[in-house]
């Protein structure tokens, strides 16, 4: 069964923005000295590879942009996983793995307490991503999906979302999909808010993370 997405208003959406724009640029300014903490820390720890890892992304209506986050894996990390795709964990158009080879000492740490998702608030500021929203996909994963998974793709992605505070790396991408469908089709400013705070409330619950 397919969803169409329902419309929100105009003063939705622009009350959405406003909150995107607002809590990213305070989020950057209050953070800094976390960002500074963990660039250092990064380069210390693999002093040959770069701070910030981009990434081809896939968002709203299929548009692909390049999305940020402190890099938490070994410099030729895309030039491994073909040799460990093998070992994926989760079910679906996703790879995840608990103990994966390529994460560094310190990639380790920021991957499981988000902190290696800071530099998203970019994508925000940009208008490529939301707060809230499904996690934008990569692109060989979109390549693999069907017609009803893609319904993910309806609205701007987001930094967090129902995935994130409801098990995260222990649900599967069966269920992650029916979880944003279920975000997209009860999404409000209101909604936005209550999944901002239990974001945060579990985000240093570091046992669904890695």
């Amino acid at each position: 069964m397919e969803l169409e997405a329902p419309r929100i208003s105009l003063q939705q959406g622009l009350a959405k923005r406003l909150l995107d724009v607002s809590l990213a640029a305070f989020g950057m300014i209050f953070l800094l000295p976390v960002f500074l903490l963990v660039a250092v820390s990064i380069k210390l720890d693999d002093p040959k590879g770069k701070v910030f890892f981009q990434q081809t992304r896939v968002g709203k209506n299929g548009k692909t942009f390049k999305m940020y986050k402190f890099r938490s894996m070994v410099s030729n990390a895309d030039q491994i996983l073909n040799h460990i795709l093998h070992l994926n964990e989760i079910d679906g158009a996703m790879f995840k793995i608990k103990d994966d080879p390529r994460i560094t000492r310190v990639g380790r740490f920021i991957r499981r307490t988000s902190l290696d998702e800071l530099p998203q608030f970019i994508n925000v500021l940009k208008g490529d991503m939301s707060l809230v929203g499904p996690r934008p996909p990569l692109p060989r994963e979109v390549e693999t999906y069907t017609t009803y998974e893609r319904q993910r793709l309806q609205v701007i992605p987001g930094c967090t979302g129902l995935w994130q505070v409801s098990g995260r790396n222990n649900i599967d991408f069966k269920a992650m999909v029916e979880l944003d469908l279920k975000y997209i089709n009860q999404r409000s400013i209101w909604f936005d808010i209550k999944l901002i705070f239990r974001t945060i409330s579990v985000m240093f619950r570091t046992k669904d993370a890695y």
